[in-house]
């Protein structure tokens, strides 16, 4: 992790943080798995402020929790199959399943997280009067924003999900690339820390848009602004990608731009359709 001769970033970092052996299995620790925890945990605590300054039970939000929990790691794990590697699940369609009880995590795709997500916080919503489903997705869009930051720093810290070679002095060469495809070792686009500042703009303008105007926006407005910026910026940055499978090679649009697009439509769409209606719910619980 020190500088390059010619100013690029050579990045070495270790992405286990220690090694559990127990009963001759070994257990890896890493720094990905950390922060993908500490995402939880971050999105907890800025929900129980937002909960608390909403006057909403926040005993709801175990409850929330475990919903956007199981649908983030289903839905990450099994859209990487349908998206990245279908060929693969048809073969093995217990493969996904079995792979969800092996640690660490790898092969997680965000858009599967999008789609499954929105449907855990509908089944969460249709129960609460006082939590619409836009409600409630106006407010976890701000805790997802701090959660993606967290994530993407950790793709960075395992050396994984980079750009395309760069000549620019910021550029990183990632020396424990062993693909020999990526060989050799050129310096490149840190794309893992530009999504993971971007999330970070993200909570800035999504938190901001919450505590400033939260009475008079509709409910889906914030939510239609987080999918506009969020994937409008994925779009761009898979430009700089290098392709996450041997298939998008070929292709005009990778597999990430290609679901984004849907995201910012609907992004679009919600903020023509909502109506004052949608205004945020007052309703007090104590």
């Amino acid at each position: 992790m020190l500088p390059h001769v010619l100013g690029f970033i050579s990045w070495d970092f270790d992405p286990r943080i220690y090694t559990l052996a127990i009963f001759g299995v070994e257990w890896p620790i890493a720094w990905y798995g950390l922060l993908f925890a500490a995402s939880f945990l971050g999105g907890q605590l800025v929900m129980r402020y937002i909960y608390k300054r909403d006057r909403k039970p926040v005993a709801d939000l175990e409850i929330l929790i475990l919903y956007v929990v199981l649908a983030t790691v289903i839905g990450a794990r099994l859209g990487h199959y349908l998206f990245y590697e279908w060929e693969l699940l048809v073969a093995q369609p217990g493969r996904w399943l079995k792979s969800m009880l092996s640690l660490p995590f790898e092969g997680l795709a965000s858009h599967g997280a999008a789609i499954a997500i929105p449907a855990a916080l509908y089944l969460y919503s249709r129960k609460r009067s006082d939590q619409p489903f836009l409600w409630v997705v106006d407010r976890l869009v701000i805790a997802v924003s701090l959660g993606g930051a967290l994530i993407r720093l950790g793709n960075l810290l395992n050396s994984e999900i980079y750009g395309k070679p760069t000549t620019l002095p910021w550029g990183f060469v990632f020396v424990r690339e062993t693909d020999p495809a990526l060989l050799p070792l050129v310096p490149r686009h840190p794309t893992q820390l530009y999504e993971s500042l971007f999330c970070l703009f993200l909570l800035a303008v999504t938190f901001a848009l919450w505590k400033q105007k939260r009475y008079r926006l509709p409910n889906g407005f914030i939510t239609g602004i987080f999918l506009i910026l969020l994937f409008s910026f994925r779009f761009l940055v898979e430009f700089l990608k290098t392709s996450q499978e041997d298939f998008e090679n070929s292709m005009v649009l990778n597999m990430g731009q290609i679901l984004s697009i849907p995201a910012i439509l609907a992004g679009v769409i919600l903020l023509l359709v909502i109506r004052p209606k949608n205004r945020p719910v007052f309703t007090a619980n104590f």
